[in-house]
């Protein structure tokens, strides 16, 4: 049972770090007001693929998945509004 712990550290670790990732576009463009080079589409996209890890995760019981792809799709989703807002004006 150790090696899955570990395992799964490791995968909660790299899980913060991309959602980490996300934080320099949430700026630009919730506190700069800038969306240019948001393709709604793309973002549209991986969200669906990150929903579908989601449900990957929790079907095989990844906490590491699980974490990981619930808070990336909150970050995905405050730069697909953000953008949506931005645009829309």
């Amino acid at each position: 049972m150790p090696e899955y712990d570990s395992v799964e550290l490791i995968g909660l670790l790299a899980g913060f770090i991309g959602i980490l990732a996300w934080i320099p576009q949430i700026y630009k463009i919730w506190i700069q007001k800038r969306a240019d080079g948001i393709s709604i589409v793309t973002f549209s996209i991986i969200t669906t693929a990150l929903l579908l890890w989601l449900l990957y995760g929790v079907m095989i019981n990844s906490l590491s998945l699980i974490v990981s792809n619930v808070f990336t799709l909150v970050m995905i989703l405050l730069v697909l509004i953000g953008a949506w807002k931005i645009q829309s004006k």
